[in-house]
């Protein structure tokens, strides 16, 4: 029913930047929260950064001050600014979204993940 969809993922040196989006598409009549996590291997799933659709954010204490989430609801998308990248920051970012449905009924999603990768 609902698609999400990542990019903007890859391979990049501590201290670059990499912009992730997400799409989401299908039967959707709203998004209340986008959010993007990620896994590292070995490590369990964990939030990065969430956006309610009235403009709330909140980001894991790790990336404070050098991510950044932002959403263009008329286009249910969420991207996400990461700058001052380290090497821990290495795992596969998955997208999620709190969707109420057309014709009704409310459903989370999970995109299939984009790898970002930060040399030291």
């Amino acid at each position: 029913q609902v698609q999400l969809v990542e990019s903007g993922g890859g391979l990049v040196q501590a201290g670059g930047s990499l912009r992730l989006s997400c799409a989401a598409s299908g039967s959707i009549f709203s998004i209340k929260v986008m959010g993007w996590y990620r896994q590292a291997p070995g490590k369990q799933r964990d939030m990065v950064a969430v956006a309610t659709d009235g403009g709330s954010t909140s980001y894991a204490d790790s990336v404070k001050g050098r991510f950044s989430i932002s959403r263009d609801n008329a286009k249910n998308t969420a991207y996400l600014q990461m700058n001052s990248l380290k090497p821990e920051d290495t795992a596969v970012y998955y997208c999620a979204a709190a969707v109420r449905l057309r014709p009704g009924g409310d459903s989370e999603y999970w995109g299939q993940g984009t790898q970002v990768t930060v040399s030291s």
